[in-house]
Order: C-alpha cells, then sequence, then structure tokens
C-alpha cells in the first residue's frame, strides 16, 4: 500500500517513530492498508522482511495482508515476514527451533481427563451442587489459562461459583494428574501451545525488529503476555476498544485501555475517517457508542458525500409479521441479495427471516448459528411429511426412529423391511393394513460357515402390551411379535401408527404440517430432543432449560406451517423445501449474520433484527457469560458499521409462541430512534 493513497491520519500512524505505538482504528477507517503501508514502509527503509512479526486474529487476515503487501514488493520478500495467529507462529516457531509437538484436539484430551475424573469418588464431598463434568472443566481450565490468573485452578472456580468450593482441592488434584499425564505422552492443546511458547520465550531470545499486532482489542491476558516476551524494538497495536466483543472468550478490553500506562513513551493514534458508512449512520453509531466510557477520545468523521436515508425504525405487533414484512422488504429492493446483511444477535432471530425468504424464493446463506432447514426438529418434521408420500423411502423412515428410545440404524432399517414387506411394498399399508400375520422379520436361509440354516428370530406373544391403551387394530399387527420391542419402542410404534392413520389421507401440505405438529409422534420427538439440549455436562437436567427448548422447538414447528402457505400440492411443497432448503447456508443470497460473524465486513444494505429488550442486549447470555451492558452495547456498535447506505432496525411486541409483551430495546432510546 504506497504511502501516497493514504489520508493524513492513516500516514502519520504509518510513519510513527520506533517505539509503541497504538493506532486506534475506528469501523471502517482502513485499519489493514494502515498495516499494509506501515509494512511497507519499514521495507522501504531497509528492515529485513524476516525482522518482522505480524500477529492477526485469523489466519485468513494474515494471508490477505502478506498478498497485499507482495503485490507492492517481490513476492519472495512478502513471504519472509512472519505471519500468522498466535497459535500458528508460536508453533511455527516451536518446530524451527527443534521443538517436538504433538498437538491435540480438546476433544481427545476431554476424554483423557474423562478417564481421570472417572476414578474420583465425589460422593463422599458434601455440597448443594454436583462437580463439574470433565468437558466442562476442560473449557473452564482453558478460560482460566486465557486469563493468566494467580490463583489455583481450584480457587478460581470458587471464584466463579462459590457453590463448587467443597470441590477446590479435588478440582486441582484432578488437573494436576492431568497435567502430568499430558508431559508423560507430549501432549498439547492450543492453549499449552502458547504456555510453552511464552516458557521457551523467557529461556530464549527471539527477537524482532517490530511487532505488528491486528485485532489488538481482542487479546487476551495470555496472548498480551506473549507479546511481552519478545525482545523488540518497537511496537505497533491496531486495534478499537468499540469494537472488543470477545469478552467471553477470554479477551480482556484493559489491554488496549491502558497501553498508554503500560509502555513507556507509548504514542496513540486515532483512524477516525470512515470510508464505509454514510453521515446518518455514523451519526447513530456515535450516539450509541458514546454512552461507553471513553477510553481514548474518538469520533468518526464521514467522508462520503452525497445524499443518503436514514436509519429507519420499524416495529411490528408480532414476531413472525417482523420476519415476513422483512423478507417481502428484501424482495422489493433494488439492491443485490449479496450485498444485503440480515443480522442477529440470537440464533432463533435468524429462522423466522430465512424461512420467510425460502418461501419468497430468495437464497440466502447463513454463518453463526445453526440454518433453520439444518436444525433437528426441522429435518424431522420434513422426514414424517416424506414418509406420507413416499412409503418406500427407507432414509426418512430411519431418521424418524433414530428418536425412539434403543433404536439404532440397523434396526430401524429391520423395521422398515418388516412394514415394507406386510405392506406388499408399502410402509403406509404395512402400518394400517399389513397382509399377513407371519413373522416379518424372519429372513430365510441363511449362508454361515457351518451350514445353511433359517435365521431365527426370537418372538413373543402381542399380549404383554394389551393393558398400555393402544388402538386394538394396531395391536393385531405381526411386527409387534419381535422380542427387542419393549414397551417403551411399543410406544414409539403406536405414535407413528397414530400420525399415519389420522394424516396419510390429508392432501393439503398445511394440514398435514398441523397434524405433524399436534402428532405424539413429534411430541416424543421433540421431548427426546429438548432433554438432550437441556442436560448438563454433569448429566443432570435443567428443567428452565428443558422448557425453552420446547418453546423454540415449537417456534420452529410454526415457522414450517408459514411456508405452506403458497402451497396447495402436498408433492410441491416437499419438492421446492427439498431442492432448496440446502442452498439456503451456501452460495449466493441475502447474507445471514451472527454479530460476532458480521465483523470485519460491509454491505450496502443491512437490517438489525428483534431489538427488544432482553434480547438484545441480550440479559440471559450476560448473566451466563459474565458480560455487561457495555460489551452489548459494543455488540451493536458492530453491528450498526457494518452498513454502508441503509440501515433498518425492527423489533416486534408480542411473541404468540412464548405469549409474552416485550418492550423496545435502550439501544433505541440511545440511537435517539425513540423517546424514552
Amino acid at each position: 500500500m504506497p504511502l501516497s493513497k493514504l489520508n493524513e491520519e492513516q500516514y502519520t500512524a504509518a510513519t510513527a517513530t520506533y517505539g509503541n505505538n497504538l493506532i486506534i482504528a475506528s469501523a471502517g477507517t482502513g485499519k489493514t492498508s494502515t498495516i499494509v503501508a506501515r509494512i511497507g514502509y519499514l521495507l522501504n527503509k531497509g528492515v529485513n522482511p524476516e525482522d518482522l512479526l505480524l500477529l492477526t486474529f485469523t489466519n485468513k487476515a494474515s494471508a490477505e495482508m502478506i498478498e497485499r503487501i507482495a503485490k507492492n514488493f517481490d513476492e519472495k520478500v512478502a513471504k519472509k515476514i512472519q505471519s500468522g495467529t498466535f497459535h500458528a507462529v508460536s508453533y511455527r516457531l516451536l518446530k524451527e527451533s527443534g521443538v517436538k509437538i504433538v498437538l491435540k484436539q480438546p476433544k481427545e484430551l476431554k476424554m483423557v481427563l474423562r478417564s481421570i475424573t472417572e476414578k474420583r469418588n465425589f460422593s463422599y464431598i458434601e455440597a448443594d451442587t454436583t462437580a463439574y463434568s470433565a468437558g466442562y472443566l476442560y473449557d473452564l481450565h482453558s478460560l482460566y489459562q486465557n486469563m493468566v490468573s494467580d490463583l489455583t485452578f481450584g480457587k478460581w472456580v470458587t471464584e466463579q461459583n462459590a457453590d463448587h468450593e467443597p470441590f477446590e482441592e479435588v478440582y486441582d488434584d484432578v488437573y494436576a494428574e492431568f497435567q502430568e499425564l499430558k508431559e508423560r505422552f507430549g501432549y498439547v492443546d492450543f492453549n499449552d501451545l502458547l504456555i510453552n511458547f511464552r516458557s521457551f520465550l523467557e529461556e530464549n531470545d527471539v527477537k524482532f525488529q517490530e511487532i505488528l499486532v491486528d485485532e489488538y482489542q481482542d487479546t487476551n491476558q495470555l496472548q498480551g503476555s506473549l507479546i511481552n516476551g519478545f525482545k523488540r524494538e518497537s511496537l505497533f497495536c491496531v486495534g478499537d476498544y468499540d469494537q472488543s466483543i470477545y469478552g467471553f472468550n477470554g479477551a480482556d478490553i484493559t489491554i488496549i485501555g491502558s497501553f498508554a500506562d503500560r509502555f513507556e513513551n507509548a504514542q496513540v493514534f486515532s483512524l477516525n475517517k470512515n470510508y464505509r458508512s454514510s453521515e446518518p449512520i455514523l451519526s447513530l453509531a456515535n450516539r450509541v457508542i458514546q454512552q461507553n466510557p471513553r477510553i481514548y477520545p474518538k469520533k468518526l468523521e464521514v467522508t462520503r458525500k452525497g445524499d443518503f436515508a436514514p436509519p429507519k425504525l420499524m416495529i411490528f405487533g408480532e414476531l413472525f409479521e417482523q420476519y415476513t414484512a422483512i423478507a417481502l422488504k428484501i424482495k422489493d429492493t433494488k439492491t443485490p441479495y449479496d450485498d444485503i446483511a440480515v443480522i442477529f444477535r440470537n440464533n432463533s432471530s435468524a429462522d423466522g427471516i430465512e424461512a420467510h425468504l425460502r418461501e419468497l424464493g430468495i437464497g440466502c446463506k447463513r454463518k453463526g448459528g445453526t440454518s433453520f432447514f439444518d436444525t433437528k426438529e426441522v429435518k424431522a418434521m420434513l422426514d414424517m411429511f416424506t414418509i406420507l408420500i413416499n412409503p418406500r423411502d427407507l432414509m426418512s423412515f430411519i431418521h424418524i426412529f433414530e428418536y425412539a428410545k434403543g433404536v439404532g440404524g440397523v434396526f430401524a432399517k429391520d423395521l422398515f423391511d418388516a412394514f415394507y414387506k406386510v405392506g406388499d411394498g408399502s410402509i403406509i399399508e404395512g402400518v394400517l393394513n399389513p397382509k399377513e400375520k407371519k413373522n416379518p422379520f424372519k429372513r430365510g436361509i441363511v449362508n454361515h460357515q457351518l451350514g445353511l440354516f433359517d435365521e431365527i428370530i426370537e418372538e413373543e406373544s402381542i399380549a404383554r402390551f394389551k393393558k398400555m391403551g393402544f388402538d386394538e387394530k394396531f395391536l393385531k399387527n405381526p411386527i409387534l411379535k419381535h422380542a427387542k420391542i419393549n414397551r417403551d419402542l411399543a410406544t414409539y410404534l403406536h405414535a407413528f401408527y397414530i400420525y399415519v392413520s389420522s394424516t396419510a389421507h390429508l392432501e393439503s401440505p398445511s394440514a398435514i404440517v398441523k397434524n405433524i405438529i399436534n402428532s405424539k409422534l413429534f411430541e416424543l420427538i421433540s421431548q427426546r430432543l429438548a432433554t438432550q439440549r437441556a442436560t448438563r455436562k454433569d448429566a443432570t437436567l435443567d428443567e428452565a432449560l428443558k422448557k425453552e427448548a420446547l418453546v423454540n422447538i415449537r417456534r420452529k414447528a410454526l415457522l414450517l406451517q408459514d411456508l405452506t402457505r403458497p402451497y396447495s400440492d402436498k408433492f410441491r411443497f416437499i419438492n421446492a423445501l427439498t431442492l432448496g432448503g440446502g442452498e439456503l447456508s451456501e452460495g449466493e443470497g441475502v447474507n445471514l449474520l451472527s454479530i460476532h460473524a458480521s465483523k470485519g465486513l460491509e454491505f450496502k444494505e443491512v437490517y438489525i433484527v428483534d431489538l427488544m429488550d432482553g434480547r438484545f442486549p441480550n440479559t440471559k447470555l450476560m448473566s451466563k457469560n459474565g458480560g455487561d451492558i457495555e460489551e452489548e452495547r459494543r455488540l451493536f456498535y458492530v453491528a450498526l458499521t457494518r452498513a454502508k447506505d441503509l440501515l433498518y432496525l425492527s423489533f416486534a411486541k408480542h411473541d404468540r409462541v412464548k405469549k409474552i409483551d416485550y418492550i423496545r430495546s435502550p439501544f433505541l432510546v440511545e440511537a435517539g430512534m425513540i423517546k424514552e
């Protein structure tokens, strides 16, 4: 990046004298251009490329910067610069120094930790709670390492949750054994990698003429200790405290906030000229973020000239009404779909938009959260729909019976084959009107090494289910003779029978989906999914979380029912979803983004949805992750500053699924969109 293309602020920062330099790069002010220009400036002054270290938040960001440098210098020169994430650079430098590393994924090491905790007897400890599971302990310890606490791990856990004080010594002992085991086999995880590299830096002089750090506001204490561990002549850190949104992952905003106090003769530069957003959008963003404490003085300045529309607030009576209206507005816009973003704080907020865009035939791609069509409950409903119109669909049948207790894929196929056999090639007939009474599981001659013989399937009398209140016609089905069918599976099979008998004759997609939602079969599936989602890592059940999971499942079910409205033919409906549903998470179209996924991106037209108090700011996540209103406000600021030309803010007053009323987000008051 030639210095001649920089504005005055960028030029001053890029040509700063050696020392401790912090560049506060507000949203859209060209921080990447400034970093690239700084490297170019140093190379032109005769600094060897191998004497430069560039630390980035992602390897993708590092690769893009090196590529831009290569356009102005020889590619071989650019590739000599040490660059990458903290983990990538640590691994590379340790390996180059001859240190052997066996890097293990967290999933593998959690199994090792579990083998240690399972040998411990926690039952003798009197406590008001149960001990953390191995998986949760591992995640907690990772956060503990990132925060570089002076406390022991056990004491730190107790500070996070006083109820676990009785387990303090046990947690310390477990982790001491875990650490010893890892050292014995040479295993390291990602945090161990950084800790080992920090020890390496303490024992070896690893020197760079200048270290450049991107996204400095997102560094944690462990990463900060690595920066201090290098020998260097100059430090060039670029970041924006107003975009610090990774507190839940250990990022410490005080690192950027205390830069001027921690480093001798520190210089702080500010990039305030925004090249991205219109004046009305920037004005709104400034009003909101100024509610947070000002660590360093700054204010975004407009560089774009022109007559731009002011941000618009859209208020709706009900959540689904909001999603429908936004989808219709996107359909009518002149903006190319791939230059539109719908930004959400909660994953459920994106489901309604995604579903209604699909209804209108608008493609979209989703990043941050699971696609509506990829959720298990929606897939289960579509499988229940499909089995009615294609009774030979083996995979749909197997997927439905995956939710039956104790039924795996092999036995589910056996059940399918049995229904298929007694139904003369139709699962529906096999369920409703079985044609024979013989054992449908008998496979005939089987060739084993010991000779040819009939495979014997153990039978039991159907009479064992007589007192369970099942339909008399259902009790005559020879399927029930299989000895492996217990009371739980019989209940599930009966629910399948009732669903098929009450729905198979329907033609309307809306009526079919309504029957699916109200069926005992879908209730059993929903209960299974909700229980899985509400089971804590210590294997106990969170009843409140299960109740919330059931509400979310019902919300998705009602959204699917909304999608049936344009269709009168059940074949056209299922074909449309089958052919189009998978395209929503990839390819071209509207961008559906969580706020964290939107960081660093920009779009001509942006919608920020569900701006209700409690949802954004998200009080639940604030209490769960140790966040605060200031971080929620920074999240809102990041979302606002993704917009270039058009910005729409929306909220709804009522949720018909949860049967609760909402009030507007306080951020809308701070933005001046609503009066107090």
